[in-house]
Order: structure tokens, then C-alpha cells, then sequence
């Protein structure tokens, strides 16, 4: 990975390359069930979770403390009425008529073909629905505020994301909006807050609360194709044409793309675009969501991005030196999930180049089989000319929109929280954290999780039972002893 752009030298970290990172891990987001046919697996979180800590880079961040959303946060942008619907639904409560015919409204339970299949529902009634919104939320307001405070440079909450949900209606496997939530707590502290979103899928909800503001630029690369014959690709927004409205005007890009975009391609397109944003809004802080359906193999999009191609977006945003908020999105091929988070928060702390790439026996070492056990899986060569046409009329089209933002009335030399509203520092943070244990570049597992537990020893039963299977079979002749018993 390269480290070429804009590094500045951190406060903290005279070398340009080191970080003060901040990350986010909720057990509990992880046990939630979307349904056994469902695309949406929070599992993943979990997965990626596992290996940054079998890698060593706990080490290397400050852990943040555990702390779901308040039902208040929530209001801050989504309709009451919506609010109550997620607190009070349950999959007992939803045969209830008058609940149904709430749910329905507001996206819940809704069958998008054929009601007796669980994979139909796109935002299913699940066990625990109001819990895990609130813990992810949490994590992003937590992440949020932990940058706003000055502590962090990189605030990381992979379990956040949710892009599609709306004021008052879920929508794309997303209920809670924990982006605005995160990116209106940051107004709290900063004068301009640059979104950028590079999940498969158009940043809908984001952007549609977000279009006539000019405190907030959103900037979504994503697959655009309306002219398919059965139906658009979802969400089936984000053309270039739609650029904000009234003082948002020119205030929201959009960057649609075609199915099949790899590596190459996507840069040449969003380097020099995001040069020219970073310069036009002069953003103070920027937050980024790095959905990984983007990713090639996914099982819902349709790009061919490697998990070193996906990270580079990560690595230039972060060349710029302003506060930087990671969260995740989506997903849905849970080990390029995993791999790609992780390597993304090697790269938030500058050690993408000493993590090896085999994967380490943690657990859930066998979900990476079909990529010969790499956290890196191989992406198949394309034949074709990396520079087309195209490209360049989807970068022209950007770059002419952008020619039409005015730029900032003052721009800011450094980028500082302000000290419009106090923060208690300290209460963001864990500080049960092992110092000891970062002090040897390691740290206690997630014991409390038993999610964990159970996994690490159908891990290690894995193991057990692989050695057994082979001892018999080398008992009964099945196996070679040595090379030369073939012969």
C-alpha cells in the first residue's frame, strides 16, 4: 500500500504515518439474526474483529467503551412515532394487525416477493431488533465524539454504516441512521463535515437528509444501472445530475459507476476527485463508510475491487491528516468482509505492510478456505483497456459539478475541535483497558462473549478432530508414511 498524497506529521506522531486510533467493539452486535436466508450477517463484525486482535493491532488503538445508544439520541433524527415501532416490535408483537400494519409502513416486515420465504424480507422483525440499534448507534456516536474531543485522529466502528434507513422508515437491511446521528454530533464540534461513502450501493439516507445543507458535503461512489430488465440496481439513486437543493446546492456529489469496476478504474476516478473536494469544502472532519459489497465475490454487488483496492481509499483520506471516522456498511460475503475491515484498520494505524498475509488460526480460520487461508484473496484479471472513455466521462461529469461549489468562507489552517461544547474525555474511553497488556502488544480476548467462546472451540474441536481423522486413516493405510511408501 502506498502512502503517497497529503501526510501530514501528527501532533502525536512525528513520523507522518502513526495514527491516535480509537476503536469500537460491541459483543452484542454481533449475536443478532437476520434470518437463515438473510443476505445481512452482523457476524462478520465479530469475524473481523477476531482476526485484528489475533494480528496484534488491539495494541495499537484505544478501545472505546461500550455504550448503546439512548432512545433520545435516536430522536435526534428519526420520527418518534418510527422510534416507538422499533422499541416496542417483536416477532411475537408482529402478528398484532394494527402493529403489522405499522411495521409495513415504516419498511418493517416487509415481503419483497414471497411472504413464506425469510430471505424476502429485507428488514425483517428479528429478536432483539431495539437492542442492536441502539448498540450500533452507540458505537458510531461514541466514535464520533471521541474525535470531536480531540483524543483521536481515527475512530473506527465497523458494526455502523446503516446508509439506507430514513427518518422514519427502514430501508436496505437498515433500520437506525447511525451516519446522521454520528455526522450531527460532529456539527456539534466541527464547521464542515465531509461524508464520503464507497459501499456498492448509493448513500441514499444519508444524502437525502443532508441535500440542502452546506455545513455537511456528501460524496457516494456507487453502481448506477436503471436500465436492466427486471429492476434498477438498489437503491436506484444517486445520478450525477442530483447535486443538493437550496443552500446545498453543488453540495452533494454523486459519482455513479458501472457494474464491474476494479481496482484501477476506481482510482483513476477517485483520487482526482477527492483532491478536488478536499480542496473546494476544506472539510474538519471527514467520515467515511467503507461498505464492502464493493468488494469482487460479493454476493449482492457487482464491483471487482481487491481488499488492497477498497483500502486505498482509506489510505488517501487519511493522507490528509483531518479527523477521520471509519464505519462499516455493507457486505454480504462475510470472509472478504472480515479481511477487508481488518486490513483497514491495519492501515488506520500505519502497519498494513507488517501484517502477515496468512490468515492466523483464530476461531473462524475456516470460513477463509476458498481464499487459500489469505487475507488477501485473489481477484481474477479483466481483459480490456484500464483507461476507457467512460472513465473519463464519469470523472469530467464530477469534476464540472464540482466547478460549480463556492468554496468555504474561511479556510482553516488546522483542523481543531472547537470549544463550543466541553467533552468528558475520559468517559468515552475503556479504562479497564489491560495497559499492561498493550504495553506486550497484546490483549484479553472477548471472554465475556460466548458467541467467542463457542468459536474458539469449534476452532479448536476442528483441530482436534482433522488430527484424529488423519491418525486413523494412517493406521489404516490411507496415508502415506513416507515418500518413498508410494513407490
Amino acid at each position: 500500500m502506498d502512502t503517497e498524497g497529503h501526510s501530514l506529521p501528527s501532533a502525536s506522531c512525528g513520523d507522518g504515518r502513526k495514527r491516535r486510533v480509537c476503536y469500537y467493539y460491541d459483543p452484542g452486535v454481533a449475536n443478532v439474526d437476520y434470518g437463515a436466508n438473510h443476505n445481512m450477517v452482523p457476524r462478520r463484525v465479530a469475524m473481523a474483529h477476531a482476526l485484528v486482535e489475533k494480528y496484534g493491532l488491539l495494541a495499537d488503538m484505544e478501545r472505546l467503551r461500550v455504550r448503546p445508544a439512548t432512545e433520545a439520541e435516536l430522536r435526534a433524527f428519526h420520527d418518534d412515532a418510527y422510534v416507538r415501532l422499533l422499541r416496542d416490535i417483536t416477532p411475537d408483537a408482529y402478528h398484532d394487525g394494527d402493529l403489522r400494519d405499522r411495521a409495513r409502513a415504516c419498511g418493517v416486515g416487509v415481503p419483497e416477493t414471497d411472504e413464506t420465504d425469510a430471505s424476502a424480507y429485507d428488514n425483517p422483525v428479528i429478536d432483539g431488533l431495539w437492542d442492536y440499534c441502539l448498540r450500533y448507534a452507540g458505537g458510531s456516536l461514541a466514535a464520533a465524539r471521541a474525535l470531536a474531543d480531540g483524543s483521536s485522529d481515527i475512530a473506527i466502528n465497523w458494526s455502523g454504516g446503516m446508509h439506507h434507513a430514513c427518518r422514519g422508515k427502514a430501508s436496505g437491511f437498515c433500520y437506525v441512521n447511525d451516519i446522521v446521528l454520528a455526522i450531527q454530533e460532529l456539527l456539534e464540534h466541527f464547521e464542515r463535515v465531509l461524508y464520503v461513502d464507497i459501499d456498492v450501493h448509493h448513500g441514499d439516507g444519508v444524502e437525502e437528509h443532508f441535500k440542502r445543507e452546506s455545513r455537511v458535503m456528501t460524496v457516494s461512489f456507487h453502481l448506477y444501472d436503471i436500465d436492466r430488465d427486471v429492476k434498477p440496481f438498489f437503491p436506484g439513486t444517486g445520478k450525477v445530475e442530483d447535486v443538493g437543493e437550496g443552500d446545498g446546492k453543488y453540495y452533494t456529489l454523486n459519482v455513479p459507476m458501472k457494474a464491474g469496476m476494479d481496482d484501477e478504474r476506481y482510482q483513476q476516478l477517485f483520487r482526482p476527485i477527492m483532491d478536488e473536494v478536499m480542496e473546494k469544502f476544506v472539510p474538519d472532519a471527514v467520515v467515511l463508510q467503507c461498505g464492502a459489497d464493493s468488494l469482487y465475490g460479493d454476493r449482492l454487488g457487482e464491483f471487482r475491487l481487491s481488499v488492497k483496492g477498497h483500502a486505498g481509499c482509506v489510505s488517501y483520506l487519511r493522507s490528509f491528516n483531518v479527523p477521520l471516522l471509519l464505519l462499516g456498511g455493507g457486505g454480504y460475503t462475510v470472509n472478504h468482509v472480515a479481511s477487508c475491515w481488518c486490513y483497514e484498520t491495519a492501515v488506520a494505524v500505519g502497519k498494513e505492510k507488517e501484517i502477515s498475509d496468512e490468515i492466523p488460526f483464530h476461531g473462524y480460520e475456516h470460513y477463509y478456505r476458498d481464499q487459500g487461508y489469505k487475507l488477501h484473496f485473489t481477484v481474477p484479471k479483466k481483459n480490456g483497456n484500464k483507461k476507457d472513455d467512460l472513465i473519463d466521462k464519469i470523472k469530467q461529469d464530477a469534476l464540472m459539478n464540482l466547478a460549480m461549489l463556492k468554496p468555504p468562507p474561511t479556510t482553516v489552517g488546522e483542523h481543531r475541535p472547537s470549544k463550543r461544547h466541553a467533552i468528558n474525555v475520559k468517559a468515552h474511553y475503556d479504562q479497564n483497558q489491560d495497559k499492561e497488556a498493550k504495553k506486550y502488544r497484546w490483549c484479553r480476548r472477548e471472554d465475556d462473549d460466548p458467541m467467542e467462546r463457542l468459536h474458539r472451540l469449534c476452532g479448536e474441536a476442528d483441530r482436534y478432530d482433522f488430527f484424529t481423522e488423519l491418525g486413523k486413516r494412517k493406521m489404516s493405510g490411507l496415508v502415506n508414511s513416507t515418500p518413498s511408501d508410494s513407490k
